[in-house]
């Protein structure tokens, strides 16, 4: 942390893929044999370290899958949502949009509750949805990465709880950093993935669930690939993967586990990225820009800025005077106003941040683009 970034070996300032560590990236170099007793080994010791992140204890287990975070949500909806099902979908971006597609593309139905993309769920509405007795799930985004805004799950599952219904949750940017207790917090199954909080590369993501529940779910799922229980029951007793496993990515994913638990697991990531964000959005905000969310909404992993108004702005310019200088961010996703992302984690600290804030005042200059002011201002 602290480097000098340039456009070959740039600082991601995106929420996954993001900048991991040399070590994590030196623990893809060696080859591993699928079936080999070691890579077994290293297979169990992940996901064991995952199940004890979740808080839950012997009552839950991990079921890691090849692919990218969608991958693995679509594995969650379609193996614990039973056939003829119905699911409360909350909905506030493009992540929740996503889920209710998949869903409706295998056959589930739906009830959507949807809010503004600055305005998070509320438990008193889900409540009110929950009076439709044939609802049996609710599914909502922990941290809606189109905007940064940290849904309120912990509220929505006690409703949940409440209420005898089910809770399954995407945890993609906030898992590891932004933690739900399992003793604390009721869920089926929360989906997340390796190149979040969690530091790692690309290529696999995991389900945590209730090992009880997922038990009662073998058949149901929509997909071969996608069955979480077959995956699960061929891993308890092979240690292995059903298909060939992302051995490389595997390895790196769990270097990034011990560094993780070096570091002081979510407490210390969590406070780490906090800091990140609060430099960031402070540093933006005296060279005028503003945030799309209230801070008591925003979470300390992706932050969604107003564009210039000043007529000089365009983003891919923007952009790639940034990318040259070695800082990659995100266009935004917004659907009404236009915006551009800038991500707090990843391997990084307060004074890589403070990098970003000096390399977007160059950049504007360049340009000459006065400030960061918006028309939203």
């Amino acid at each position: 942390m602290g480097r000098k970034p340039t456009a070959d070996e740039p600082l991601l300032l995106t929420p996954g893929p993001l900048t991991t560590t040399a070590s994590v990236k030196r623990a893809m170099l060696k080859d591993w044999g699928s079936w080999d007793e070691p890579f077994r080994d290293l297979n169990a010791d992940l996901r064991r370290r995952l199940v004890d992140i979740s808080g839950g204890g012997d009552d839950y287990t991990a079921v890691p899958l090849q692919g990218s975070g969608t991958f693995v949500v679509e594995a969650m909806l379609g193996t614990f949502i039973p056939r003829g099902g119905k699911v409360l979908m909350l909905a506030n971006g493009a992540y929740g949009e996503r889920a209710i597609k998949v869903c409706e593309r295998m056959g589930r139905e739906t009830v959507a509750y949807r809010t503004a993309e600055d305005e998070a769920p509320s438990a008193e509405k889900v409540a009110e949805f929950l009076q439709d007795e044939t609802i049996d799930y609710v599914f909502m985004v922990h941290c809606e990465t189109t905007s940064g805004i940290r849904n309120p799950v912990e509220a929505v599952a006690a409703v949940v709880a409440e209420k005898g219904r089910r809770l399954l949750v995407d945890a993609m940017s906030a898992y590891g950093a932004l933690q739900l207790d399992a003793k604390v917090v009721q869920y089926d199954a929360i989906a997340a993935s390796a190149n979040k909080c969690l530091e790692s590369v690309p290529g696999m993501g995991f389900v945590i669930c209730n090992k009880s529940v997922l038990a009662e779910r073998e058949g149901n799922a929509h997909s071969v690939s996608l069955d979480l229980f077959d995956q699960w029951s061929y891993m308890e007793k092979t240690r292995q993967w059903r298909f060939t496993p992302p051995t490389h990515v595997i390895a790196a994913f769990h270097q990034a586990m011990l560094e993780y638990e070096a570091e002081g697991g979510a407490p210390a990531r969590g406070a780490r990225y906090e800091v990140n964000c609060e430099r960031l959005v402070n540093g933006m905000r005296a060279l005028g820009f503003r945030t799309f969310l209230d801070d008591a909404n925003q979470a300390p992993i992706i932050v969604c800025f107003h564009a210039p108004e000043d007529p000089n702005y365009d983003f891919a310019d923007f952009y790639g005077r940034l990318a040259k200088r070695g800082y990659v961010i995100y266009p935004g996703k917004l659907t009404a106003v236009e915006t551009f992302r800038v991500g707090c984690i990843g391997s990084m600290g307060p004074s890589d941040v403070e990098g970003v804030v000096a390399t977007v005042a160059e950049v504007l200059a360049e340009m000459g683009v006065a400030d960061g002011r918006s028309h939203a201002a």
